[in-house]
């Protein structure tokens, strides 16, 4: 996947890269915490695996992209679509409320994070709008979700400026839904062909 806005180059990461990841000292890239170089190049060679293996498997571009500044070729942070599997039912405005439970549901998760330097730009919205984009017209997505903290407002700020309605799971549990962004695909069912 490479898709461009007027600023940004949302694009495939390489091998190449793991400097300019390695310096997005901000940016988390496995979830655990601050990592050391080795950690990152081995994720990011997980990473560069994935885009292969989805390819050849017929599987949605699920993981993390790039977002790179046209005008330098620097990477300020990463973006990406990645399967979320949560308690979804436990948030209102996803579940009926006879249908209210905690089992884990499948929807597709965006994800967004820039560097602390580059906070404040728009990259964040700019590089997520693109992705939404993608995944509407191109995978043909009924929605997109995105989660966060109830303390992250920079995050539903993100959500807001893409037009989400911000939802937020009543229960204290778990932790990792207290908010839910939710954008519904906006060109309604998509018009497959029939037949042969």
């Amino acid at each position: 996947m490479d898709l461009d806005t007027p600023r940004l180059r949302i694009r495939e990461l390489a091998p190449d890269d793991l400097d300019a990841l390695h310096a997005l000292a901000d940016v988390d890239l496995s979830g655990a915490g601050v990592e050391t170089r080795a950690e990152r190049a081995r994720w990011l060679e997980w990473t560069v695996l994935g885009y292969g293996q989805h390819r050849r498997m017929h599987q949605p571009p699920y993981g993390d992209y790039g977002i790179v500044l046209k005008c330098t070729g620097e990477i300020v942070g990463l973006v990406g679509l990645v399967p979320s599997l949560m308690p979804f039912g436990l948030v209102p405005s996803l579940a009926a409320d006879a249908d209210r439970h905690r089992y884990n549901l499948a929807e597709v998760g965006l994800y967004w994070a820039v560097d602390t330097a580059h906070r404040r730009s728009g990259y964040a919205t700019e590089a997520a709008a693109a992705l939404v984009g993608f995944g509407f017209t191109e995978l043909h997505l009924r929605r997109i979700v995105a989660t966060t903290e109830h303390t992250n407002t920079a995050s539903m700020g993100v959500m807001r400026r893409l037009g989400m309605r911000i939802d937020r799971n009543p229960s204290p549990a778990p932790f990792f839904l207290q908010v839910v962004g939710i954008l519904d695909n906006p060109g309604g069912e998509p018009d497959w062909p029939t037949g042969p």
